[in-house]
């Protein structure tokens, strides 16, 4: 056994972490775990720590699940990987139908990857293809501000962050920006409201009037996550959905994180009735066990691809593990544990108490936003509510904050300096008071 300062040495050493600036990663004390229980995880020096953001938003029921774990033993004593590239296998077949069966009305068909930007990306291909099958020539995504869809090429071309994407500008393919909405509701109103989402519409419904080239719009699921937690209007995603049925171009939504129960149903889409031409999942599909990620699309789609050999209509597209057997058996466990343990309907009340509990950081004078959808939530952190002054960006408070709360006990990653919660769905009202309360301790020492 290694022991911790061995183990810390080599994380710095050999370990290139994702979205970290390594330099100061380096200059800190940081967290390595070893294991887990339920909604705690515990790091190798033996400290235990609530795991208030589900391990990157993913984690569903808890960490070391008795079924979670046996259903990965008993695959594993079968077999731990096949390909799919022409040949199948039982976990990926039962999985893709179960999908099927919960998703929305109309989206009949599974493709496999193994994160949310290899879902979405896939998205983009099919899509794009889609029309060259059928003998039209689009080139054009529209999507939005502020949008966050993974850190593949495409993925990026559809995203809207400028602090992640910026980079890579010259890399990326036309799109055709509109507003975020939240943001465009506080610029011009002051505060979220119905009005932005039908001037957002209208200001859609002109592009897809002027462009005869879209391919498709591209957007998340009631919210934008990666933003801050910036959630949509009531009915925009629906309005959207119209919109491109009417003007008969393609809907992509992106479900990473909002779905499998984060918002209160098992997926946003089915709040608001909409059925897009393509729903992209990830995240929490195996319960945060393995990767794994899926995009869901329409027989209309399907059908354009299928031809003879000869006429390369097929989807050049794969990877090594798509559909390996031991995520989809995992994943097919995780929604067996859903309907089991009746994950939802016990979340309802949980969703309540996370709301009014939110109320009382309106009474922190740093805090100059509280948003919510769902069990997702974010709370915003500003020098001067008043004025509207933000912290200045190299100052990392967010992370201030968030290594306060481990003092606590809490384990949270913000964004920025937005402190986000996104709970495993299985966690106590109790345990939930600790975290909220380790919050809100740590926001008010500023």
């Amino acid at each position: 056994m290694v022991d911790p300062v061995t183990l810390e040495k080599w994380d710095k050493e050999y370990f290139w972490h994702p979205f970290t600036q390594m330099k100061v990663y380096r200059e800190e004390e940081n967290l390595i775990f070893e294991r887990g229980e339920g909604v705690y995880i515990y790091d190798v020096k033996g400290r235990k720590f609530i795991d208030a953001i589900s391990s990157l938003w993913c984690n569903v029921h808890g960490h070391n699940h008795p079924e979670l774990n046996r259903a990965l033993i008993q695959q594993l004593e079968k077999v731990a990987h096949t390909t799919t590239l022409g040949s199948s296998n039982v976990p990926a077949i039962l999985l893709a139908k179960k999908l099927v069966e919960i998703s929305p009305k109309g989206l009949q068909k599974v493709f496999y990857s193994e994160d949310g930007a290899e879902a979405m990306e896939i998205a983009l291909k099919l899509a794009y293809q889609y029309w060259k099958n059928k003998g039209e020539n689009r080139k054009v995504f529209v999507t939005l501000s502020e949008a966050y869809h993974g850190d593949t090429l495409g993925a990026v071309s559809v995203g809207g962050i400028n602090l992640f994407h910026g980079t890579y500008k010259d890399l990326l393919f036309e799109t055709i920006k509109l507003p975020s909405p939240y943001l465009f509701c506080k610029e011009k109103y002051g505060k979220p409201c119905d009005e932005c989402k039908e001037e957002l519409l209208f200001m859609l419904e002109s592009v897809l009037q002027s462009r005869e080239d879209v391919v498709a719009v591209s957007l998340e699921a009631g919210i934008q996550a990666a933003a801050g937690m910036l959630p949509f209007p009531k009915g925009f995603l629906k309005g959207v959905r119209e919109l491109t049925e009417k003007y008969n171009t393609l809907m992509i939504v992106d479900e990473v994180a909002t779905g499998f129960g984060r918002t209160g149903t098992m997926f946003y889409c089915e709040q608001e009735g909409v059925s897009p031409d393509f729903m992209c999942l990830g995240k929490g599909i195996t319960g945060g066990y393995l990767p794994l990620a899926a995009t869901l699309t329409t027989d209309r789609v399907f059908d354009a691809f299928l031809g003879e050999f000869g006429e390369l209509k097929h989807f050049y597209h794969g990877h090594t593990y798509t559909g390996n057997n031991l995520a989809c058996a995992v994943a097919l466990a995780n929604l067996e544990v859903f309907e089991k343990e009746k994950t939802l309907q016990n979340l309802q009340p949980k969703i309540k108490h996370l709301t009014q509990r939110l109320e009382e950081f309106w009474e922190l004078p740093k805090v100059g936003d509280v948003r919510q959808l769902g069990f997702m939530a974010g709370i915003e952190l500003v020098k001067d509510r008043e004025k509207g002054e933000k912290f200045p960006y190299g100052e990392r408070t967010g992370f201030k904050v968030a290594y306060k709360c481990r003092e606590k006990g809490v384990f949270l990653r913000p964004l920025g300096d937005v402190m986000v919660l996104m709970m495993p769905l299985v966690i106590s009202i109790k345990d939930m008071d600790r975290v909220l309360d380790a919050l809100k301790f740590s926001i008010s020492q500023l």
